[in-house]
């Protein structure tokens, strides 16, 4: 008896409108060949291009990849550098491709911290995709949920001394707004890779009721298959948001 692929199971009319991805393991795939860490970043930008695509074939709405948190700027220097070549080099190789398959590119986090080039760069692809109908790709940037709620809240309190803020005007969707997130849904699908099981970090206000799916692959040996199978065990979960079935 011949198996079905993953993608042949999935309910094409239940794909979930929101996944983030947290892009773990580049690291490990590299020492498991005794190669710089740097070759594992390397490995990892071709699944992304991979999995950015069966998001668009999909139709998924909206796909968040952590690409850079606020931590990992404490890496060594050399490998921190390394990923700022890599992101350069990805936007300008990556731009043309994602604008002729409608793929919008977009940015959370504190993206403007990042160097000039890079961040020049960004917001070229930001601006050259902006009408794009496709999935919108989200790089999570120099980004972590609790610089991003700190920053929020940072400038509720300029916005109150400026002009006041009727606190019965404050509730979730008055916080959202003031994150860099404001734009997006919450996430239905959470996926992380390599073996950990912890949000580092990412998205924690937006994933109040997402759906997690772990798994021990490395990002560079995620394949679309594995997206497929986390889009299938996410159709099969009963997600009540705090209510009974």
């Amino acid at each position: 008896m011949i198996s079905l692929s993953y993608y042949d199971k999935i309910d094409k009319s239940n794909i979930p409108s929101h996944i983030g991805i947290i892009m773990d393991g580049n690291g490990r795939w590299a020492k498991k060949r005794m190669l710089p860490r740097s070759f594992g970043h390397k490995a990892g930008v071709e699944t992304i291009r991979d999995i950015v695509k069966a998001c668009n074939e999909l139709k998924v709405e909206y796909l968040t990849l952590y690409a850079f948190s606020t931590e990992n700027w404490n890496r060594p220097e050399e490998e921190v550098s390394a990923l700022m070549k890599l992101l350069l080099e990805y936007l300008k190789k990556e731009t043309k491709e994602l604008d002729k398959n409608n793929v919008r590119i977009n940015a959370i986090g504190d993206y403007s911290k990042l160097p000039k080039l890079i961040y020049d760069e960004l917001c070229n692809s930001i601006e050259k995709t902006k009408n794009n109908t496709g999935v919108v790709m989200s790089l999570a940037l120099n980004y972590g949920s609790r610089n991003d709620i700190m920053t929020a809240v940072k400038n509720i309190i300029l916005e109150e001394r400026e002009k006041g803020i009727d606190i019965d005007s404050v509730d979730e969707e008055f916080m959202r707004n003031y994150l860099s997130t404001r734009l997006l849904p919450d996430p239905d699908l959470i996926i992380r890779p390599s073996g950990e099981l912890r949000l580092s970090n990412f998205l924690m206000w937006e994933a109040a009721y997402a759906e997690f799916w772990f798994s021990d692959i490395n990002w560079p040996d995620f394949k679309r298959e594995d997206l497929y199978k986390a889009i299938f065990d996410y159709q099969n979960r009963d997600r009540r948001f705090g209510t009974i079935s």
